[in-house]
């Protein structure tokens, strides 16, 4: 009982931890499992006995046999679900052909240099060197995603790094099971008919019993036939389904499953999907402070004195700075992205939960059966696992500022809102070349922006979760153009130091415009235009439309038309290079530097005739 409940607070304070430093997780964790584990056995303990043994041995233990293990495998599971959640088709309509490269190409030459790496310089066989690189191709998105966090990145930057750390989970783990197949099978000949074979069950049961169930617990949640305090357990219980249900007839096919099961459901059009992943993501957190102390504390001394030497570093470096650069550029060749992109790319390659798992579970096994060399394989992938984490953690915010992928000028907008109003701003913005993201609690409302192909969000304002989303780490605008005074003041009050750090702005309530001359500086658009006008505005003249300035004067008498016009609303003005600029509600202010700039409004067309400077 002790140990239990103190892997779960050392997990939870581990946690706490990473957050406050703004470091991925799995480092304190891997180092409290190393100190409660192999360091207790070897330096503190009196009897020689680690302080949590995760194996049942003698008569201390948590897990019985093979139980760590089962386990281990339910859990991640669930985290590679909770993964397949966040992935979501629209983010991928520019770097698709990159991120399918990368679980491809990128997979076969760091399955192959890792192995010719291993085999020469740590002189292991040929059968375990390929274990180990099947088992190093996977980049975790337990750890990606806090760093990822933590850096303001270019959007098709951050959704490679996403989709690339969540898809390469069950590609490294069917490569290693393939190879580790073939490590116990006799022959070559009945390796090559039984690999062709689980190749084809594990994608065949994979992608069907993933898609299949998915759509089916999509129509039973929607039509509402389980009671909503069992919708997140119920979800659960069929996620462990469907991955006990497809690694049955095909083994480890399941890790497949549940991924595509999480796209699938995370790209449908479910009111309760938002639910469905604050609640997966709290398990997560759960799962991973358990698992990476219990693999770590797994290990033993022996093991890492077996790695304590030259070599190790030497295959570090070769995987590190060699083989993923390699594979990413070769990866991204002829794509869009840029060489400063690409770079990051290649630096940014932590290796997660799915490595460390599978890995104690084939070297452990492979041990007990005697296989040559197979104590190597555990320290080994943990030393590359605990290595990149380190790495990234620590340099990943400073490559990405030396490399110039950094942003310090957050050209993003988050609108707050995605009425009819807000859309028709939205599709304006992306038009420009503005990277923007709409956010509603109305189901409604964020599928007619995505039928706009815009990126739209359905969340709560309230909720904790929109600072942890990574999509939103190019914002440095808000706009706040609900219908509701409260929810617009506390979106500003809440969100303005994270996402408006270039501006924050809101629209000004019906009362606010009666103040004589006193008005907030965060007002939007005009001291006279409010909600109901702007949605009475786009309903009659639903267009925004453009004209060209002279100079400030000119602007100034359009502005006094504006005034007078409620039909007329001045949006932003347009610079000669393009460049946006949202107009406040002290709209005189603006500075027009000459021919060229361009004054966006909605509503109905000026009557240029009328508009000439006086």
């Amino acid at each position: 009982m002790v140990e239990l409940g103190g892997i779960i607070i050392l997990g939870i304070l581990a946690q706490w931890v990473a957050w406050k430093f703004k470091i991925p997780a799995i480092l304190p964790l891997i180092l409290i499992g190393l100190l409660v584990g192999p360091i207790a056995a070897e330096f503190l303990s009196s009897d020689g006995t680690k302080w949590i043994e995760p194996i049942w041995t003698g008569d201390k233990g948590l897990f019985p046999g093979e139980s760590l293990f089962y386990f281990v495998s339910l859990a991640i599971s669930i985290i590679l679900f909770e993964g397949g959640l966040t992935l979501r088709m629209g983010e991928i309509k520019n770097v698709g052909p990159v991120i399918t490269k990368l679980i491809s190409v990128g997979s076969l030459i760091t399955f192959i240099g890792s192995a010719v790496a291993a085999y020469f310089i740590f002189e292991l066989s040929w059968e375990i060197s390929f274990l180990f690189a099947g088992l190093i191709i996977v980049t975790g998105p337990t750890v990606i995603t806090p760093i990822l966090r933590n850096i303001p990145l270019n959007k098709d930057v951050s959704t490679v790094l996403k989709w690339e750390g969540i898809l390469i989970d069950p590609i490294g783990a069917l490569v290693a099971v393939l190879v580790f197949e073939f490590i116990t099978l006799e022959t070559g000949g009945e390796f090559t008919k039984t690999a062709f074979i689980e190749f084809g069950k594990i994608v065949l049961f994979g992608s069907t019993f993933g898609y299949t169930f998915a759509h089916a617990l999509n129509i039973i949640i929607n039509k509402q036939w389980v009671p909503h305090y069992l919708l997140n357990v119920f979800a659960l219980a069929s996620v462990l389904g469907v991955f006990i249900l497809s690694d049955v007839f095909a083994h480890e096919s399941g890790l497949l499953a549940v991924v595509i099961m999480g796209m699938v459901l995370g790209n449908s059009k479910s009111p309760y999907l938002k639910e469905l992943l604050y609640f997966k993501e709290s398990l997560s957190v759960l799962l991973i402070s358990i698992l990476f102390i219990l693999l770590a504390a797994n290990i033993n001394m022996e093991d890492l004195y077996l790695i304590y030497r030259w070599e190790t570093l030497a295959l570090f470096a070769i995987i590190v700075f060699v083989i993923r650069p390699l594979g990413v550029f070769i990866s991204t060749f002829g794509s869009s992205l840029k060489l400063n992109e690409k770079l990051f790319i290649s630096w940014v390659g932590p290796r997660g939960i799915v490595a460390a798992g599978i890995a104690s579970l084939f070297g452990l096994k492979l041990a007990k059966d005697g296989v040559e060399y197979a104590e190597y394989i555990t320290p080994l992938v943990f030393v590359i696992v605990l290595g990149t984490v380190l790495l990234n953690a620590t340099t990943a915010r400073l490559f990405a500022k030396v490399v110039g992928v950094f942003l310090n000028d957050s050209r993003g907008i988050l609108i707050v809102g995605a009425s009819k109003v807000s859309r028709l701003l939205g599709h304006y913005l992306e038009t420009h070349g503005r990277h923007v993201v709409l956010i509603d609690s109305n189901p409604s409302n964020i599928a007619k922006a995505k039928e706009l192909r815009l990126e739209a969000i359905t969340t709560n304002i309230y909720s904790d979760n929109l600072g942890d989303n990574i999509e939103l780490n190019d914002i440095g605008y808000i706009m706040a153009l609900t219908g509701s005074a409260e929810i617009n003041k506390y979106a500003i009050n809440k969100y303005s130091k994270q996402f408006g750090e270039n501006g924050a702005f809101r629209l000004l309530t019906i009362d606010e415009m009666k103040d004589d001359g006193v008005f907030p500086k965060e007002g939007l658009f005009s001291n006279f235009d409010d909600y109901n006008s702007l949605t009475t505005v786009t309903r009659k003249y639903p267009s925004i439309q453009e004209i060209e300035l002279k100079d400030q004067s000119h602007y100034e008498s359009l502005i006094e038309i504006t005034t007078a016009d409620k039909d007329i609303i001045p949006l932003f003005i347009k610079d000669n290079k393009g460049d946006l600029q949202i107009i406040p509600s002290d709209n005189k202010k603006m500075k027009i530097e000459g021919p060229g700039w361009y004054l966006v409004y909605l509503g109905k067309p000026f009557d240029v005739e009328n508009t000439e400077t006086v």
